[in-house]
């Protein structure tokens, strides 16, 4: 799931603790330390260190291994949001893609559009991020490869209005599954959100039928400022996933924990490259066992 140098920031976690032949409070110390360096924040880390003491004091765990299959379990627990980290299976469902440029959003949509396209459903793409230069263009070139049509209209048109024929077209169509581009920037933040609040109620008007969600994307190797990011989109409205993208570069992966417990957000889907098909159903299980794998495991 993940490439060696993402995974060297947790990997330090297990030699810190596979290295002692017993576990100790200086232990435990240094996997607060290396949980916080790895973007755990502050009150996820001590949340998941406190539980750690617990287990190891009401179960007399001394041992390494024992000790490291008990953190995978607390970090399981944590990011875990059981039936809401899977995207709905409901058709026809409309998924709006949202997040700040530079994110990764569209190559994102790409992504998905393939998954979908190899669970066996139509996808109808719409191109509503209309002030960003080129944005439909790319989004078009993504279309002709998959083999999905694009809703769009000229640079600079009112997005909703997209989001509004598109929401036509996929009822008139009868596709599984429409996906909607959106704006990752505005003059103002308050632009952003209030033009992504008025398309949610066009799709509401409009398609109400359809099953919903709402996925915001989110440069993992940004850190911390994807929390923040992650609160000034929910303003919007309910955010129903979190796609992590470029998991495969600096990103540290603490990220994930702090989302899923501050925000009370599911991850869905993980970015782990570049490829059409670099796109995972996010396990928080095989995250949390990779996380603290040895190094050279």
């Amino acid at each position: 799931m993940f490439n060696e140098k993402k995974r060297s920031f947790f990997g330090r976690i297990a030699d810190a603790i596979l290295n002692k032949p017993e576990i100790d409070d200086e232990t435990i110390d240094e996997i607060e330390e290396q949980l916080i360096i790895g973007d755990v924040g502050m009150d996820t880390a001590m949340k998941i260190v406190d539980k750690l003491r617990e287990e190891v004091r009401d179960n007399y765990i001394i041992y390494p291994d024992d000790l490291r299959e008990k953190l995978e379990e607390i970090v399981s627990a944590v990011i875990d949001k059981g039936e809401a980290q899977t995207l709905s299976d409901e058709t026809p469902l409309v998924i709006m893609m949202i997040g700040v440029n530079g994110a990764g959003k569209t190559t994102t949509i790409a992504k998905l559009a393939r998954r979908l396209q190899d669970e066996g459903k139509t996808v109808l793409l719409a191109a509503a991020d209309t002030f960003r230069a080129a944005a439909a263009e790319q989004l078009g070139v993504w279309g002709e490869r998959l083999g999905c049509d694009v809703i769009r209209q000229h640079e600079g048109a009112d997005p909703s209005a997209v989001i509004f024929d598109a929401c036509r077209a996929a009822k008139a169509r009868g596709v599984d599954v429409l996906i909607c581009d959106t704006a990752g920037r505005l003059q103002t933040k308050k632009n952003l959100m209030d033009e992504l609040s008025k398309m949610d109620r066009v799709i509401t008007r409009e398609f109400p039928e359809a099953a919903r969600e709402t996925l915001l994307i989110l440069d993992a190797s940004t850190g911390k400022n994807a929390v923040s990011q992650a609160k000034e989109f929910g303003a919007t409205g309910h955010i129903t996933g979190i796609v992590l993208t470029k998991l495969d570069g600096t990103a540290k992966g603490g990220i994930v924990l702090t989302i899923a417990d501050e925000l009370d957000i599911p991850v869905k889907f993980i970015g782990t490259g570049e490829g059409i098909g670099d796109l995972e159903v996010f396990d928080s299980a095989a995250f949390a066992k990779e996380l603290f794998a040895k190094e050279g495991n």
